[in-house]
């Protein structure tokens, strides 16, 4: 390999939070004329090496070259000055401002002191033609434009700043096929004009048609550097999840039932998704089965769950619940259909973290019951008490704030919350994450307990061993599609591997 064609590299590189080390020496090298795609699942360290290179946050260990010389980047200022430049995945723009305004803000060219309007016009008109064949009228306000129009404005701008290198920061998470497909095919323009892109995305089959070189990390550590071209799927998903294909192989599990299709449905969704989020599905959920999705970040899983909920609306299709076909739900009327939704993310989603222990476990309960038929005290009380109890919350009081509890407690609390709903239908999405082996072990044998007791468990999990061991069925998805489907003992980790990355190749 010609080093003489390096553009930047990154030695050694370690970043450090309290009580977290999310980059530990990392080493990462782009080349000129090249597009190097990050991968990861969530907390890799994927975000952090982009913030540590973009300024947003400053290295405690390592060395940054860019173009064999050794510099400092203290703030997004000084790594824009060096001819770094980012695209994220929420476009950063004006929406009230025009195309021009937003593409030379804090840049605009000047006339004899003000800005030369028609000048800043013209440029940005020929940018956007010459460099992204996007025809636009650039004295409109941006909000007059699609998110597909906006990302490019946002690239048109970090391109003009560019000198050399161009990081898209999971670019393609807002957009259709026909605007990925045109995304693709500006960013390999820009590659043969000389230009260096890091790319940073989720989506597995994207990465295999843009792609020169792929790096790998996990758990904030380099799992290793490889030629898009010579690293097979399933592969790149052993090295993302850190599972071994062929050990994988190996392992037995639990011998669950092969037939449960004479259980009764309990959802039935028939071309039900949202533009932008999941593409339209089908899917059956029956009573007293645990059915599990999964998949890598990004695959849908938690989307088509936040879907069948109504915390996002859908957008096409309808779905059944218990015989009542809705074109969309919400979730006041999923609750009063018997639906409860533990969230992925319990500190942003879940707990209120200024409420008490108790007040967090009845409010879903409340909020069903509606302001007006409000729960006595000491109903509460006892609500509280029944599944601190059942579930063993580790807590001097019910009146704690729950912000004092372990996560592992916190996760309880919140089960706690939607089983005091009696639900019919639980939805787990990623219960066991962030918290210890033991309260990890506690939440598993209570999701099983639960599935005895008739409850019906919609699981999702990254980690393939828990989905091995509860499930009944597993749904796989990727790149915002149902792919594949595993009953009782076709549901072993190699076998899902194997369909998310498509076959192994």
């Amino acid at each position: 390999m010609d080093d003489s064609n390096i553009v930047l590299e990154m030695k050694n590189i370690s970043k450090f939070f309290p009580g977290v080390r999310a980059l530990s020496n990392v080493d990462f090298t782009l080349r000129k004329g090249e597009i190097h795609t990050l991968m990861g699942e969530n907390g890799a360290g994927k975000s952090t090496l982009i913030k540590v290179l973009t300024g947003v946050y400053k290295i405690d260990e390592g060395t940054i070259i860019l173009r064999g010389k050794e510099i400092k980047i203290s703030s997004t200022q000084e790594a824009q000055n060096h001819g770094i430049s980012t695209v994220y995945q929420e476009v950063n723009l004006c929406s009230n401002l025009t195309v021009a305004e937003n593409i030379y803000i804090g840049r605009e060219p000047k006339k004899n002191g003000s800005i030369d309007w028609k000048q800043m016009n013209a440029d940005a008109q020929k940018l956007l033609e010459e460099r992204l064949n996007l025809k636009v009228d650039v004295k409109k306000a941006l909000n007059n434009y699609s998110v597909a129009v906006q990302q490019m404005v946002a690239i048109a701008r970090a391109v003009d700043i560019s000198q050399g290198i161009l990081i898209l920061d999971e670019p393609t998470s807002s957009l259709d096929d026909n605007e990925v497909k045109q995304l693709f095919k500006i960013m390999k323009k820009f590659r043969e004009e000389g230009m260096s892109i890091i790319f940073v995305t989720h989506f597995l089959d994207q990465v295999y048609e843009v792609s020169d070189k792929l790096t790998v990390l996990r758990n904030g550590k380099l799992v290793g550097t490889y030629d898009a071209d010579k690293l097979s799927r399933i592969e790149l998903v052993s090295k993302m999840i850190g599972k071994d294909y062929g050990e994988i192989q190996k392992s037995t599990r639990i011998k669950k039932e092969t037939n449960n299709t004479k259980r009764e449905r309990f959802i039935v969704a028939n071309n039900f998704g949202r533009a932008g989020s999941i593409n339209s599905f089908n899917m059956e959920i029956r009573k007293g089965e645990i059915l599990g999705f999964a998949g890598l970040l990004g695959s849908g899983r938690s989307e088509c769950a936040r879907t069948i909920f109504g915390i996002d609306k859908s957008t096409s299709g309808d779905i059944t619940i218990n015989g009542k076909k809705y074109s969309y739900i919400y979730p006041q009327k999923a609750i009063e259909e018997g639906l409860g939704f533990c969230p992925e993310d319990r500190k942003i989603e879940g707990i209120v973290g200024d409420l008490t222990i108790r007040e967090n476990i009845i409010l879903a309960m409340q909020a069903n019951r509606g302001i007006f038929k409000y729960l006595s005290m000491k109903k509460q009380q006892e609500i509280s008490q029944k599944y601190i109890d059942l579930l063993r919350i580790k807590t001097p009081s019910m009146e704690q704030k729950i912000s004092n509890l372990s996560g592992g407690n916190q996760q309880k609390v919140i089960l706690a919350r939607w089983l005091a709903t009696e639900p019919q239908l639980l939805i787990l999405d990623e219960p066991t994450r962030g918290i210890d082996i033991g309260a990890k072990g506690e939440i598993t044998e209570l999701i099983l307990a639960l599935a005895k007791q008739g409850m019906t468990i919609l699981f999702i999990s990254s980690e393939l061993p828990e989905v091995v061991k509860c499930c009944d069925r597993v749904i796989i998805l990727r790149d915002r599609n149902i792919i594949g489907e595993l009953v009782g003992d076709e549901i072993e980790e190699s076998n899902i591997m194997k369909t998310i990355a498509g076959g192994v190749r």
